[in-house]
């Protein structure tokens, strides 16, 4: 389906004005032919006034129908039209307009909202009458237009496992455009439904690519080499990948996708409790090995700094001595308590 942009003239002020005289002027006519068949005027017979009387009738039944092709776009709106199931093209452009009366406006996706994943109307019916709890009827009008703005749909947290086998909750908000209202319309069913479901759908498929942290032997690319590619240290990567995959699967629905960020990303509840702890003992051991490395370094420098001053001689089992009780009071997580030696060592 190809769009077509209606170059039609903003001439609706005009069509309202004279549509307003001519049914105006009518009900004058049959007001004149209801006098003239009452007798109320001389010089109009009574044929005359049968007609005029008949003609008004008519007309003030009819009459109206023009006012049905006058439409007004806000900027960035466009409105689809169809003429008896045809499509006939598209409004764009801000302005008052008039169009063929029995041209109608087409948005399947008019009653349905994307603040959020699945914020949709419940599949409510379209009947404008509406029965309230007080039992009034309420009277809702359905606007036909469809936005051209750039719009965001902040999809619900989904639960996926990673490449590891984790699962890890993660949402995202993709900002998104109409580029082709045809294409929109008439080429799937509800083209807000049908990107909601899509973003769900290529986000899971990327997501179960990458792990949630670096991990060893990984290959996130698709070359065949391990990289360090992760869902927390790679999340620019992993948005425009998640971007691209939408993309390609809206793009017969007239949408173009403009950014997907990522909003939100934690291990799921039932193991953020393990992979916590699993975290804590990494950066345990990490820090443990930063401190031997550091003591190692103090108690070479320190035999070193001994020898090059000659301040004292020792034999290896003195060194060997030196060497572990540097290590214990470097190495220790309190405070050393010494014990001061009066005696000999042998």
């Amino acid at each position: 389906m190809e769009e077509k942009i209606l170059q039609n003239k903003k001439n609706g002020m005009l069509a309202l004005i004279l549509t307003s005289l001519l049914y105006l002027a009518f009900i004058g006519i049959f007001i004149l032919g209801a006098i003239g068949i009452e007798g109320g005027i001389t010089w109009l017979n009574s044929t005359l006034s049968t007609v005029a009387l008949a003609v008004g009738i008519v007309y003030m039944c009819i009459g109206w129908l023009p006012y049905l092709g006058l439409k007004i776009l806000k900027p960035q709106e466009a409105l689809v039209l169809t003429l008896f199931g045809k499509y006939v093209g598209t409004l764009k452009g801000d302005g008052f307009y008039f169009v063929n009366p029995f041209c109608v406006g087409v948005n399947p996706a008019a009653k349905t909202k994307l603040n959020q994943s699945s914020d949709v109307d419940g599949g409510a019916s379209h009947n404008p009458f509406r029965l309230s709890t007080n039992g009034q009827v309420n009277i809702e009008v359905v606007n036909n237009k469809i936005s051209l703005k750039i719009m965001t749909l902040n999809n619900a947290r989904q639960k996926i496992n990673d490449c590891l086998g984790n699962p890890v909750e993660i949402g995202i908000a993709v900002m998104w455009k109409i580029v082709d209202t045809a294409k929109a319309v008439f080429n799937v069913d509800n083209y807000k439904e049908y990107l909601s479901l899509q973003c769900d759908s290529a986000l899971r498929n990327i997501v179960r690519i990458y792990p949630y942290d670096v991990a060893q032997g990984v290959d996130t690319t698709g070359d065949g080499q391990a990289d360090e590619g992760s869902l927390r240290g790679s999340s620019e990567v992993v948005a425009e990948r998640i971007r691209g995959e939408i993309q390609k699967r809206v793009t017969e629905a007239g949408i173009e996708v403009i950014e997907a960020r990522i909003t939100y990303l934690a291990y799921a509840p039932e193991i953020a409790a393990v992979m916590l702890q699993r975290q804590q003992a990494s950066a345990i051991i990490d820090a443990r090995k930063m401190i031997v490395d550091g003591a190692v370094g103090m108690v070479e420098m320190a035999l070193e700094r001994l020898n090059e001053k000659e301040i004292v001689h020792l034999d290896e089992e003195r060194k060997a001595a030196m060497v572990s009780n540097l290590l214990v009071v470097l190495c220790g997580n309190h405070d050393a308590q010494p014990v001061v030696n009066s005696g000999s060592l042998y």
